[in-house]
Order: C-alpha cells, then structure tokens, then sequence
C-alpha cells in the first residue's frame, strides 16, 4: 500500500480533472489560482462531521459546503442505514427539511437524490421548515432517519447538513463514528450513487411532504401547554406579543401554535418576517443577541408589548426580551428563560396535582444551577450531560425504554429548550408558547416576567452566568485551539478570582459515564465554576462562567471578575 499523501494542489486538480463534477464548480477554483492560501483553507482537510453532522462556508472544495461534499455524506449514511436496518423487507426511509439559507434546497433535493439512488426512500418538504419539526417528523412517519440542510445561527456565507436516528435526535457519537467510517470509504465521487428528480419520483423513491404534517406539528405543540384552562378562558387575549422569525423558519409554526392557544395580539416585525438568506436586517440572526432584537424591541414600544419573542433561522433556539415595571426592555438569557419556563411549568403541574413521582428534568454541564434547583424544589431528579441537545435526547429514550423515569423538561443554556416527549431536539415553538403562556399567567396576577425572575432569584439565591469566545480560523486556529487547551489542561490555576480551584473536571477522561468529549470544567470553593469547550461546529473555543451571590448586584460583580481573570490568562 502507498505511503503517498495528496497535497493541496494535488487535490485541487482532482477536482478540476474529475467528470462528476459540474463546469461552474471548476472556474471557482480556478478563479483561486493566484489565491494559495484560500486553495489551502478549502482543500487542507474534508469538511468533517462535527456536532451531529457537517456545517462549512458554503463554496467549491473538500472543507466546504457544496452538493459534492453533500453528495458523500449523504452517500456515507445511505450506506450506514443499509447496514444498520432493522430489517430488509422494507424500504428504509428518511425525512428532509431545509432552512431558509443559501442553497438549502438545492443541497436538500440532492441528498434526497442520493438516497433514492441507494434504494432509501426519501420524504422531502417542499419548502422550508423548522429542525424540530423534522424530529417531530421523523418520529410520526416512523421514518429510519432525517436530515436537515441549516446552519442555525451562523453567518450567511455558511450551511451545513444534521443527521437524526430513528428516535428523531442528532446521532450520538457511537452513531456518528459508524456514519463517519462509511463517508471515509467514498474516496470519489463516482461512488455516490444518485436519481435525477424525475427517476426519484417514478420509482416512488422521492416523496413530497404536505400540510398535513404541518397541522400534526403545530397540534402536538399546542397539547403540550400545562395550564389549558386558563388559555380557553382568554387569558392570551390580553397578553402583546412581538414576534420575529429573524428571517426564518419559525414565521409560519410559531404563529400557527400561537393562535391555536387564542394569543390574538400577535404583532411580527415586517422586515424580518419574510425568509431572507443574507439576514439582511440583522449582524447575526442569533437571539441570543440584543441587536438581533432591535426592531423587535422599536415595535415593542409601539404595541406596548409585554414579551418579545425571537427564533433563529432553523427555529430551534427561542430568546426572549421582557417589558419591566419601567417600560425598558431587557433580554433574557438563555439560562434565565429556561428558570422562568421551569418554575412556571412545575408549579403549574404541582398545583393540578400532574407532577410525575418519577419525574426528571435534563440539562446540559454548562446550563446554570439554577433550573436544578428549581427542579429539585418540586421533588424532580436533574440529569447532567455533555453540551449538545442530541445527549440530552439520548436520555429521554433511556427514560422512555427503561420507564425508570418521566421526562419533564430539557434545556441548555444556549436557548435550547424542549417540554413534551414528541420530538428529541429542542424546539423554539414549544419555548415560544410556554413563555407567552406564562406571560399570559403572571399577567393576571400583575406581574411582569422580570417579577417573576426576581421572585425566583430571592428564592433560590442570585445566579449569574455568562459565555465568552475567542475565534481562531483556519488551519492555524485549530492547532491553537488544541494548545490553549492542552495549557489550561497541563497546567490547571491553583486560585482564580480570589478563590481556591478545588477540583478540575476534564471530560476527555469520559466522566459520569458520559461520553468522552474536550471539555474542561473549574470548580472554586466559593461555588463558582468555569468551562473551557473548543465549540463542535464554529472556529471558536468557549469560556462559559456561573457564580451565586448574595445579592444581584454581587453576583454581578463576582461574574465580571471571574471573566476578567479567566480571560486574561487565555489572552496572554
């Protein structure tokens, strides 16, 4: 067997010289003939498997986001499905759904191509539709996976391209290893097996999803609301609410539950509602942000809105900005939705006598205590795992399978929340019916969301938490990444803030029976702790940080101290 390793150059002129691959593609790359260092970053490695599948720039090359490196993946898990299916009397099946970004449609129908070009039968939307409606999805048709073409809230220039199991949640690592080694096994393009449309369509091997799948989405969501009774006595009516979809794919799902539930003044921001692949009107449709709220917040003022509501473009992350007694707005972190959606849901079925004995609440190890305590308040078990959603639906089934425990609620801090058992990935619709729900119930009582906060806080003690990233991109940024890594690991702080390290948990070791993943996580004496995890899908490694004071206002200032510290040794 050969030693030989392709370089870049050598991999550039595969491209150019390959058959499979169209005309356009090929004067991309050689209008970067004079550009080295581009050619470099888009042929230096494939785009790989990250969080639950591939997410790049979109443009020509093996590091890139294109129907090529589509076409392998999806070839790499056709192939997967074939070996892993249950049985071979059936035709396997997949379900598809794009967001609203550059090419999502056209690297949607080719996935699907390739799968029926395997024999896999793919159910495809014919429009865009939110990540947790393809879960939803791929769990009521019964379906052997899913896919879909987003790349959540990254810039415009990106895409990229998750994969779900049979339950409707992202592969595991366990999964996404067998995946990766099928991929690995396509070493060109003319082992990817695909359909035109037209051959797809005849051999009943590309089905069109319809609205019946939307009504069966929203209805679902709609069930999942724990204080019915107050909303059919028209409590929704009273509550404005501004909602922007951030040029997404929230616009149609979150209105349609919205009104199901009778919140009749609903208000969208116009020049976000409408699908926009550039996100023209925003830096980044995050909102997680204050600026992706700026018109949001405008139209507030002008309705007198009592919640605003945000969804990112895939429609599976929810923020919120809450009026205060004041008429400011103030946005809510992710941490601080999940405490308000997690007293409000417990104290809502405790009062109705629905709390499940063996109920549990799943968070990730980079979310606030906070909602932990809460939960442990109502007599709940809390679940720990890894960042990533796809873990915490990996509990959900051991829960459904083992019947050891109910699931109530999951969340991250990263505004990722799911209440219900109908889909295995967090869910902004959900997220936005709970919270205007609770708007709605704190409302007849006189009180703000912000109240509620505060009552929360004096009750379980002032939490605070914040994250920070450092961007490294490129080749080079990888490599330092790993070195800041490896620094903090080798050479972990004795003292931090004025505070003793008493333990230092690193996840690479596969702790609490967790799957082994790059984290490394600080523990102070004074109950604080830090988290250093190079992010799975962005050139970034993130610093989350938490303390608990006694007041707000000192809980601030040790949040602000910490930052300050930790980040300055990661500068240095």
């Amino acid at each position: 067997m050969s030693d030989y390793v392709m370089t870049v150059q050598d991999k550039v002129e595969s491209w150019l010289q390959d058959v499979h691959i169209d005309e356009e593609t090929k004067r991309e790359l050689r209008s970067l003939e004079n550009n080295p260092a581009e050619l470099e970053d888009r042929f230096y490695k494939d785009l790989e498997f990250g969080t639950g599948g591939l997410r790049g720039v979109i443009g020509a090359g093996s590091n890139r986001m294109n129907r090529y490196t589509v076409g392998r993946a999806t070839q790499g898990f056709a192939a997967y499905l074939l070996a892993t299916a249950k049985t071979s009397d059936s035709v396997p099946s997949v379900v598809i759904a794009h967001d609203s970004r550059h090419f999502s449609p056209e690297f949607a129908l080719e996935a699907a191509l390739v799968l029926a070009g395997n024999g896999i039968a793919a159910k495809l939307f014919r429009s865009l539709r939110p990540t947790p409606q393809l879960s939803f999805t791929v769990r009521r048709l019964h379906a052997d996976g899913g896919i879909v073409i987003t790349a959540s809230h990254n810039p415009p220039e990106y895409n990229g391209y998750k994969v779900y199991n049979a339950s409707g949640g992202q592969l595991v690592p366990h999964e996404a290893e067998q995946v990766i080694a099928h991929i690995r096994q396509v070493e060109s393009f003319a082992q990817v097996k695909r359909l035109t449309r037209e051959e797809a369509e005849a051999k009943g091997l590309l089905v069109w999803l319809d609205e019946a799948e939307d009504e069966a989405f929203a209805g679902t969501v709609a069930s999942v609301s724990v204080n019915p009774e107050l909303l059919r006595s028209g409590a929704g009516k009273d509550v404005v609410i501004v909602y922007t979809p951030l040029h997404g794919t929230g616009n149609g799902p979150v209105r349609r539950v919205l009104d199901k539930l009778g919140f009749s003044q609903v208000h969208i921001v116009p020049e976000q509602e409408q699908p926009d692949a550039e996100f023209s009107t925003v830096k980044s449709p995050n909102p997680e942000e204050r600026e992706a709220f700026k018109m949001a917040i405008e139209l507030g003022r002008k309705t007198c809105a009592d919640i605003l509501i945000g969804t990112d473009p895939d429609a599976d992350r929810m923020g919120a900005v809450v009026r205060t007694k004041s008429g400011e707005y103030e946005i809510l972190t992710g941490n601080q939705s999940g405490a308000i959606l997690m007293y409000y849901m417990l104290s809502q079925l405790k009062e109705k006598g629905k709390l499940p004995e063996n109920g549990a609440v799943v968070k990730t190890i980079v979310t606030s205590e906070l909602g932990a305590e809460i939960a442990r308040h109502y007599g709940l078990t809390v679940f720990n795992t890894l960042t990533g959603f796809k873990y915490i639906g990996e509990k959900m089934n051991e829960f459904e399978k083992s019947g050891s425990y109910t699931y109530v609620f999951g969340y991250e801090e990263s505004y990722g929340y799911l209440a219900g058992n109908y889909a295995r990935d967090k869910d902004a619709v959900v997220a936005a019916s709970l919270i205007s729900e609770a708007a709605a119930y704190y409302k007849q009582q006189g009180k703000t969301l912000m109240d509620v906060l505060e009552d929360i806080y004096r009750e379980f003690g002032y939490y605070r938490e914040a994250l920070s990233s450092i961007t490294m991109k490129g080749k080079d940024g990888v490599a330092k990444i790993g070195a800041l890594m490896t620094s903090w690991r080798v050479s972990p702080p004795d003292s931090i803030n004025g505070f003793t390290v008493t333990e230092v948990l690193d996840y690479s070791l596969g702790l609490d029976g967790l799957p082994k993943e790059n984290v490394l996580k600080f523990l102070l004496d004074d109950g604080s702790w830090f988290c250093l995890r190079p992010s799975g899908t962005e050139p970034k490694i993130k610093f989350y940080f938490a303390v608990k004071g006694s007041s707000d206002d000192d809980a601030k200032a040790r949040l602000a101290s910490l930052q300050e510290q930790v980040l300055s040794r990661a500068n240095s």
